[in-house]
């Protein structure tokens, strides 16, 4: 199964965190923000289809491809799902290399941060007109 969300570049994007990154529909960050690698985004994590949120539940691996598509630059990143997951924020998606888990996690044990992410995507990323894809494949 895969699925595709859209979200768009920020002037205060710094992709610097260390264990997590996180996409939000939130139209404007601070640069305290260190894990936002994407604003307008066009959904939260509750709107993701119900069919992908069944099998991250059981544990899915998920790979993710991270495109700006007018760029042709693209970034890979991967992790799993957990029974503890509950989908619920209305805002946000993060990505997390530990196992904690709270209502807008997607996914765990994630093999990149946001200060992994390839630093020429990161760099575009502080334009607001960038367009960036994210490409959910799911396993199972």
């Amino acid at each position: 199964m895969i699925f595709e969300i859209t979200a768009f570049g920020h002037p205060n994007i710094t992709a610097r965190h260390r264990t997590t990154f996180q996409i939000t529909k939130d139209p404007e960050i601070s640069k305290r923000a260190d894990c936002i690698i994407g604003v307008r985004a066009e959904k939260s994590i509750s709107e993701i289809p119900s069919k992908a949120k069944e099998v991250i539940k059981m544990g899915a691996k998920v790979n993710l491809e991270i495109s700006l598509p007018d760029y042709g630059l693209t970034d890979e990143v991967s992790g799993f799902g957990d029974p503890r997951m509950t989908f619920s924020h209305d805002r946000d998606i993060v990505i997390r290399k530990s196992r904690f888990v709270c209502g807008r996690t997607l996914l765990i044990s994630a093999n990149k941060s946001a200060f992994e992410i390839n630093r020429e995507i990161a760099r575009l990323l502080r334009d607001k007109k960038t367009e960036l894809k994210l490409i959910f494949k799911v396993e199972g």
